[in-house]
């Protein structure tokens, strides 16, 4: 199996559940993804739940960290196709964009999503994953970012 270089990195912006993050870092394993934390976390890095979430693959994590949204921009200097934000009300589906090998997928944390302030500076990037029923207000952060990943990167893997 392989992937086109660079690869496709997950952004969680002020996560809140350990679980949801070691559970992500553990999709960022599977698919050769970096896990990106932007701060403040819900959580100690260091908490066992993420670790245990992750199994024994928290090691394998290639993980970068930020103090904020901004510095994030500030270093990685994203371009405007790199970015997909991922909110529940995005009016574009995830299936939609073709993802460069290069993107950044994009979640906010479990109980708010992404702070308003960076939705409205970065709108036209939004998309959302389907849901069929109205009985469901949302999905699972780790879920979510796995069935992101895998859409994502569906160009550019092989097995």
């Amino acid at each position: 199996m392989g992937l086109t270089s660079p690869s496709i990195s997950i952004v969680l912006v002020h996560p809140e559940i350990p679980g949801n993050t070691g559970a992500a870092g553990r999709t960022c394993v599977a698919l050769d993804m970096e896990l990106v934390l932007i701060h403040p976390l819900g959580f100690e890095i260091s908490d066992s739940r993420v670790k245990r979430s992750g199994l024994d693959y928290w090691q394998h994590i290639r993980l970068a960290e930020f103090a904020s949204w901004e510095a994030f921009l500030k270093a990685r200097a994203p371009r405007g196709d790199q970015l997909y934000l991922f909110e529940e009300y995005a009016d574009r589906s995830f299936y939609e964009p073709d993802y460069p090998a290069d993107a950044f997928l994009v979640f906010g944390c479990e109980t708010k999503g992404l702070p308003p302030e960076i939705v409205e500076a970065h709108r036209a990037q939004l998309v959302g994953l389907p849901m069929r029923s109205d009985k469901v207000r949302s999905l699972n952060l780790a879920n979510t970012v796995t069935a992101a990943a895998y859409q994502a990167v569906r160009r550019h893997i092989s097995l």
